[in-house]
């Protein structure tokens, strides 16, 4: 019979307390829910890129009267259409020079404009600023869609929360009422605000306020379904706290995720329905500036002056995509699942 063979003493070594602790330790630091989702969120390079577009975007249009070189409204009839110049540079397309008659010439010494006068993105057909008015156009655009977000919290968050929350006949009626809402076209109910309102910011917010905040009340219902059945909500309600108790400690916390993804997808909505609006002369009156206002004016002339139309249009695209995509970003932040 075969024997096994023998291993020395010397090959073993003995493990210490301190060795199995050792062993035992955690390799990074915990993190809290928050701190993993800003860690997925800046790990996403496209989403941290497009954040930081629109910090700027923003950052700019709140500090517009600073920032803006001209009055956005001031009229220089003698200084026309002319083309974007930036200083003395001798940029393509920057430089001032403009074809009139057959021939390329200085717009800017053509009217006899002073020395040092500059225009970096042109004026429009009334001599006005246009980089001031884009400033001023794009800070009324975005004012449109931070109050089209707060109607969605102030209107969808309860009503959603109290139609999954009750259920039963409550949340038929509820339902319905949203599906009557839901069938009656935004555009039909901006033109009845403006038969009653004068066109301008407060009927298109009404508008918006009447009709926008649908979608957020139906994702806030769903969510609220499932979270009003898990063990905690059930332990609450077990403990006797009341209905706004739970909802303002353990449901609104859990939903906040659903709460800000929906709201980055909200403001391009209330941004293009802006400039829809605007685009078409039921929007913003004259003479502010929003970017509806400048791309109606810019296709009037998009023939012959391009660039009247083409800087408002990359900036309501940069903030269309930009916020979109941040938004995806979001989403796969705060759940990861979704992005499988």
């Amino acid at each position: 019979m075969e024997q096994t063979p023998q291993i020395p003493k010397e090959k073993f070594k003995m493990i210490h307390e301190d060795d199995n602790q050792e062993q035992e330790k955690i390799g990074t630091p915990s993190l809290t829910y928050l701190q993993d989702v800003r860690r997925r969120l800046l790990s996403n390079k496209v989403a941290t890129v497009c954040m930081v577009l629109l910090s700027i975007i923003v950052l700019i249009s709140v500090f517009a009267p600073i920032v803006a070189p001209h009055n956005p409204n001031e009229q220089k009839v003698e200084y026309a259409n002319l083309p974007p110049k930036i200083g003395e540079a001798n940029i393509p397309g920057f430089n001032g020079m403009q074809k009139r008659g057959g021939k390329v010439v200085n717009a800017y010494k053509e009217v006899g404009a002073p020395k040092g006068t500059t225009y970096l993105l042109g004026t429009d057909y009334l001599g006005r600023d246009l980089l001031s008015r884009i400033i001023y156009g794009t800070r009324l655009s975005l004012i449109v869609a931070v109050l089209a977000t707060l109607v969605d919290l102030i209107i969808g968050l309860p009503y959603g929360i109290i139609s999954g929350w009750k259920g039963g006949r409550t949340d038929i009626v509820l339902q319905r009422i949203i599906e009557i809402i839901s069938s009656i076209p935004n555009l039909i109910v901006v033109i009845l605000m403006m038969i009653i309102l004068k066109p301008g910011l407060a009927s298109i917010v009404i508008a918006i306020a009447l009709t926008d905040w649908v979608t957020m009340a139906r994702l806030i219902r769903a969510q609220t379904f499932q979270l009003k059945e898990q063990e905690y909500i059930l332990a609450a309600r077990t403990l006797g706290e009341s209905s706004t108790k739970i909802a303002t400690k353990h449901l609104i916390p859990n939903l906040s995720s659903t709460i800000i993804i929906q709201t980055m997808f909200t403001i391009p909505n209330a941004i293009f329905f802006e400039a829809f609006l605007s685009f078409i002369g039921i929007g913003i009156p004259a003479p502010n500036a929003s970017l509806g206002t400048l791309l109606s004016d810019g296709q009037k002339a998009f023939r012959f002056l391009p660039y009247q139309m083409w800087a408002p249009a990359i900036i309501l695209s940069i903030i269309m995509i930009a916020t979109n995509l941040l938004g995806d970003g979001l989403r796969d932040a705060f759940d990861p699942q979704s992005s499988d």
